[in-house]
């Protein structure tokens, strides 16, 4: 991760343990983790476990399981998607419940309770993830210290660009999972003109994420013609694998397809010279088939911009604790920043 890893360069602070979560809509993962000393791998992970969103009522209810078997922690910093307003909560469509980071700390007398867009802490940890933990889909091993993106299809659509500074690194975090989806092919043009029936707004996430597939699934069953058999994600993701449902292959196919030409525009959009790192929840199950299809043809397809993708190397990221360790890495920068 050469385009990244000048972000060690600055010491990070020691300090004591404290609570770090990634909230997603579907699961929480918590860790209970410290600053190392190594500015390779600065964050430590002492404990870590994952919670269904659905098993809970509240986020509060969740970190106040995982304090009682670490109890004493004081502070908190919790990465998540979503829109935060002045008063501090954050607007979410993918949580089954409100998230307020302000309630969250009172209720389980918390010093402090911290909040990082959950891209924005990826890309913190992006930096510090070993080359055996990536797989390369394009582009050359290295590339120029430039913007980086860091994106990824889960319960949403997250993404963020890492910027190199001196000192600190900048992350900006985007609600880029919100744009409005653009299509290349005739058969991709009649899938949302079918999801148009049902909204007046067919944003990238509508068909890249989990609930985006079953999305793509059901608007190609309706196109065809054909009754839909699957239900979720997995299943349709199980049926593509194996081949054993040609529509559920075909829907990710164009899944990947979809992918590939949204990441070739945002290279363009952030100009994004430094690299591109896949995460997500879903890439890592279909890894071989995101590998043999359309995915770098379409990532490469822009025109006279083609020359220039070349150049852009583009990796999948394939560690389970990343927002965990982005989120307190973010929160470690604060603290040496203070």
């Amino acid at each position: 991760m050469a385009a990244m890893s000048s972000a060690s360069t600055s010491p990070l602070p020691q300090a004591g343990p404290f609570l770090a979560a990634d909230v997603g809509g579907t699961h929480v993962r918590i860790g209970r983790v410290r600053a190392s000393g190594d500015p390779r791998h600065p964050v430590e992970v002492l404990d870590y476990r994952k919670y269904r969103c659905a098993d809970y009522p509240s986020l509060a209810a969740i970190i106040g399981d995982f304090l009682r078997d670490n109890p004493g922690m004081r502070d908190c910093v919790i990465a998540s998607a979503g829109y935060p307003l002045a008063d501090g909560t954050v607007i979410t469509n993918n949580l089954p419940w409100v998230l307020s980071p302000r309630a969250i700390r009172d209720e389980l007398g918390l010093a402090s309770v911290h909040l990082v867009n959950d891209f924005e802490a990826v890309a913190h940890a992006a930096a510090y993830v070993d080359a055996s933990e990536v797989l390369q889909l394009t582009g050359p091993a290295q590339a120029p210290r430039g913007p980086t993106l860091v994106l990824g299809p889960g319960t949403g659509l997250g993404a963020a660009v890492w910027i190199p500074n001196d000192g600190f690194p900048v992350v900006l975090a985007t609600e880029a999972g919100q744009a409005a989806l653009a299509t290349n092919t005739e058969l991709e043009m009649q899938l949302v003109r079918e999801m148009l029936r049902h909204r007046s707004h067919v944003p990238v996430e509508h068909a890249l994420s989990g609930p985006g597939l079953l999305n793509l699934y059901n608007a190609l069953c309706a196109v065809r013609g054909a009754t839909a058999v699957h239900t979720t994600p997995d299943a349709i993701t199980a049926a593509a694998l194996e081949a054993s449902d040609p529509l559920a292959r075909q829907a990710l196919d164009v899944f990947c397809g979809l992918l590939g030409s949204v990441v070739g525009d945002m290279a363009l959009l952030y100009g994004t010279q430094g690299g591109i790192y896949l995460a997500g929840g879903i890439l890592p199950k279909i890894r071989q088939f995101l590998i043999d299809s359309t995915f770098v043809q379409r990532f490469l397809d822009k025109g006279s911009m083609r020359e220039a993708l070349e150049r852009v190397p583009v990796k999948l990221v394939e560690h389970g604790q990343l927002g965990v360790v982005g989120a307190a890495s973010w929160y470690l920068g604060q603290k040496a920043k203070a």
